[in-house]
Parts: C-alpha cells; sequence; structure tokens
C-alpha cells in the first residue's frame, strides 16, 4: 500500500474545492447551451458551431492581412494598449486626487460634489466629446478609459485616508515625520487596502468602457472586432470575442488583486 503524502493531500483538495466546482457549473452550463441552441430553428450558434465556425480564429490569433483584417490576439492587445495609457492616468491621477480629498476639509467639501456629478455621466456618453477635443480615435478612446477608472480610485483612495486611525497620526506627530515620510510610511500603507479596492473595480471599468468604446470609433480593437463581426452577420465569431472579452478581464482583475496582496500582505480582499 502506498500512502498519500501531505503535498498531493493538499493538491487533491485544491483541486476538489476550487478547481472542480467552476469546471462542474462550466460543463453543465454548455450542455444546457448546447441542448438550447442545437435546433435548426435556434437564433443563436451552439458552442459546437462556435468552435467550428471560428477555428481558424482560435488557432491562429494573430495573422494580420493589413489594415483592420488582423487575428484576435493582436486585436485584444490594441485594446490593452489603450487601456494601459487610460488606466495609469487615473490611476496616479485618482490616488492624488484620493489623497487631497481625504486629507484636505475644505477639498472634500469643494471636490466631492463636482465628482459625485461627473461620475454619474456614462462612459459613452465622454466619447463626442473627447473625440471633438482630440480630433483622433485614440486619444479619444484613452479619455474615455481615464474618465471612466479614475472615480472609484479617487472615491476609495480619500476614504482610506480618511479611515487612517488617530493612533497612527499621533505617532507621526511624536517621532516629528516630515510630509515625505508621513506620506510614505504612514498614509499609503494604512491606505493601500481601500485602494488597492478602487484600483480593481477601475480595471474592470476600464476595459468595460474600451470595447464599447471602440465599437464606435473603429480601427484595430476587440470592441470595433464584435461591431464588425455583427454587421457581417458572424455571430461565431461575437460569442468568441465575447468568450476572449471575459477572460482577459479576468486576468486584469486578478493582477491587480495579485499585486494588492503583496503590496497589503493579503489584508485585500482576493
Amino acid at each position: 500500500m502506498f500512502s498519500i503524502g501531505p503535498s498531493l493531500l493538499c493538491l487533491r483538495d485544491t483541486l476538489v474545492q476550487k478547481v472542480l466546482p467552476p469546471v462542474v457549473i462550466l460543463a453543465l452550463l454548455m450542455g444546457i447551451w448546447e441542448i438550447l441552441c442545437s435546433s435548426p430553428t435556434a437564433s443563436l450558434p451552439a458552442p459546437s458551431q462556435v468552435i467550428s465556425d471560428t477555428w481558424e480564429l482560435i488557432i491562429n490569433p494573430f495573422y494580420d492581412y493589413g489594415g483592420n483584417d488582423k487575428g484576435m490576439g493582436w486585436q485584444i492587445l490594441a485594446s490593452l494598449e489603450r487601456v494601459a495609457y487610460g488606466y495609469l492616468l487615473a490611476v496616479v491621477a485618482g490616488i492624488s486626487l484620493g489623497v487631497l480629498v481625504g486629507q484636505s476639509t475644505w477639498a472634500l467639501r469643494g471636490l466631492d460634489p463636482v465628482f459625485q456629478v461627473l461620475r454619474t455621466v456614462p462612459p459613452l456618453a465622454w466619447l463626442p466629446i473627447s473625440l471633438a477635443g482630440f480630433q483622433d480615435s485614440t486619444p479619444s478612446a484613452i479619455f474615455v478609459i481615464f474618465i471612466t477608472a479614475i472615480w472609484p480610485i479617487i472615491i476609495n483612495t480619500s476614504v482610506g485616508v480618511r479611515n487612517i486611525p488617530e493612533d497612527y497620526r499621533n505617532v507621526a506627530r511624536v517621532i516629528r515625520l516630515n510630509g515625505y515620510e508621513y506620506f510614505t510610511r504612514i498614509m499609503l500603507p494604512a491606505a493601500a487596502p481601500y485602494i488597492f479596492s478602487g484600483l480593481r473595480i477601475g480595471v474592470g471599468l476600464s476595459w468595460l468602457a474600451i470595447v464599447a468604446a471602440e465599437m464606435l470609433i473603429g480601427g484595430v480593437g476587440i470592441g470595433f472586432f464584435i461591431w464588425d463581426a455583427w454587421n457581417a452577420s458572424m455571430l461565431s465569431d461575437i460569442v468568441l470575442a465575447l468568450v476572449y472579452v471575459g477572460i482577459v478581464g479576468f486576468f486584469l482583475d486578478r493582477i491587480v488583486a495579485f499585486i494588492g496582496n503583496l503590496v497589503t500582505r493579503g489584508t485585500t480582499q482576493s
């Protein structure tokens, strides 16, 4: 008789508790989808038909035939590039404004009403204004991402700064920390769980915004790919693109959560 070592037991428990449930649910949903859409009169393609129709896109994601005729891999990378620029700008501006609002009562009273009004504007409502201002689709899309992602970052950062325990502030006064030392040693570590919660919300909103914006601005990008496939009545291509959009969005969230856990030593919710 062979005994199972602790590492194998741990691996087995991980597979049973974390891997098996989503696999079972996914298989069940795929089975239901296949049954509902297998009829010749069904409006949507079944999973088997999606794979059959899009097999070339799946196995060759980085083809490039010129212009906008590019593989799914290039489409996603183009969208991710726009997201990276807009999101990083939102991170810098959002954390800075969040610290200002959290530290200053005057700034809170003056800026918070403005923030509350602007954050309720739908992302795509900013697109005509940005197109008129920038006269180019790429910076316009980046601006839409920026203006979409910045609000949860500002709000969560300001809440985190305002919730710094008074004991921390008293210690900073006792040991006479200057402004920079207080910011790096007290404020940022204490507010980091709140900041990363805002960053996770922001990155998800960024990915949502770019897909929607690209449907209108055109060019290379996963959003325009979906819209172009709709105009060509290629529903299987749309389904495949939606799967990729969901997977990429999931990984973006996991990446920010992983960095947050490293920075905050696991005090953020993953």
